[in-house]
């Protein structure tokens, strides 16, 4: 089955939704299915599929405002209607919701292409952190009529279906997330990469993973680091990623390490060379990064939502704060680092949990599903 993704987010950044979509290409393309992706064109594109598993069709994009290492998609009904008519896909799979995402759904009606769309992220609730807010209700009703005339939209968890359905979505499936229990393991954990973070085996060390930005509220990471170090004055806090926020935040904390941007093994290394890991944000639709640090084997502090809720038992494999409890989540950061003794059992039970979440069988349901729609 020929398969057309269109996303503005796609490898090599790296965040969730990139990485959830790189897995879903690979596992289609493993199952027989020829993938082309259409997205915003970038120069760090254009090396990135060694292994020939998709083609590429480029668009005309523009930079996120206060975002611009990410493009997004400009208005493109006329470029797709000619490209699909000459080049027929048998499904779409759109997985964004920018004006190419609009254009996708609208070019996909009128040729009666059948099409599906993921949920991967809460456009609305960042509008807090980028500045439109006030538009939270239209940016919501925005996200619902795209996927007004498709087959199905997949979402990643019961919660946020249920959630959608209540706010008007209509079509919703599940498509969980899997994590790679060979690529995230403890078995990654690098001394030496420690010791360059100022770090000896017995120094305690947090780790974040992810976009550094607004939405993903890393100054309570920090604080939380600093209330844990009130407890632990070795203890050091590693950032991996890059975002708007980087050059504030090293500014305001030196003591801070920041690793940029890190992917495949290098990724995994930076994990397990961690012993607890920090996660405040509160606009997540899964949280990839939590099942990656629990199949490391880390202690996981993160608000019970989404992957922490459906994964995460309070004390037995990591630790849950009530959603967006800003001062509960300090005093169990507290917790967290008086119970270090713990950390190791902790982040044995979350690696254990892990190794039952498997992408192939994930992905064997959605082909299953998706063969389905296209015969619609």
């Amino acid at each position: 089955m020929k398969i057309a993704l269109v996303t503005e987010t796609f490898p090599p950044e790296i965040n969730g939704v990139a990485m959830t979509l790189h897995r879903v290409v690979q596992g289609l393309h493993k199952r027989g299915h020829s993938l082309e992706v259409i997205c915003p064109k970038r120069k760090d594109r254009l090396d990135f599929d060694t292994e020939n598993t998709f083609s590429w069709f480029f668009v005309r994009g523009l930079p996120i405002p206060k975002y611009s290492e990410l493009r997004f998609g400009l208005p493109g009904f006329r470029q797709l209607t000619r490209h699909w008519t000459a080049t027929r896909p048998d499904l779409i799979h759109i997985a964004t919701e920018g004006p190419l995402g609009w254009s996708a759904a609208r070019t996909a009606h009128k040729l009666k292409i059948p099409f599906i769309t993921t949920f991967h992220t809460n456009f609305d609730a960042y509008g807090s952190h980028y500045g439109y807010g006030f538009l939270q209700k239209i940016v919501a009703a925005w996200m619902r009529s795209i996927r007004q005339h498709a087959q199905a939209t997949f979402v990643p968890n019961a919660v946020l279906k249920t959630t959608l359905e209540a706010n008007g979505f209509k079509h919703l499936a599940i498509l969980s997330r899997g994590v790679d229990t060979e690529l995230f393991a403890p078995e990654h954990r690098d001394p030496s990469l420690r010791a360059s973070w100022g770090a000896s085996p017995e120094t305690p060390v947090a780790i974040y993973v992810g976009r550094i930005a607004g939405e993903k509220n890393i100054p309570l990471t920090v604080d939380a680091w600093l209330e844990m170090r009130a407890i632990l004055p070795t203890l050091k806090l590693v950032i991996v990623g890059d975002g708007p926020e980087r050059k504030k935040l090293e500014a305001n904390y030196p003591d801070i390490h920041f690793a940029g941007m890190r992917r495949g093994q290098d990724l995994a290394r930076h994990y397990a060379s961690a012993d607890t890991f920090l996660f405040a944000s509160t606009t997540e639709t899964f949280g990839n990064v939590v099942t990656e640090a629990m199949a490391s084997g880390l202690a996981v502090l993160a608000y019970d939502y989404a992957a922490p809720h459906k994964y995460i038992v309070d004390e037995e494999n990591g630790y849950l704060v009530p959603f967006d409890d800003a001062k509960q989540f300090l005093e169990t950061s507290r917790k967290l680092a008086a119970n270090q003794h713990q950390w190791s059992t902790i982040g044995a039970a979350a690696r254990k949990t892990t190794l039952g979440i498997s992408w192939d069988t994930v992905l064997d349901g959605f082909n299953q599903d998706i063969q389905n729609y296209a015969k619609l």
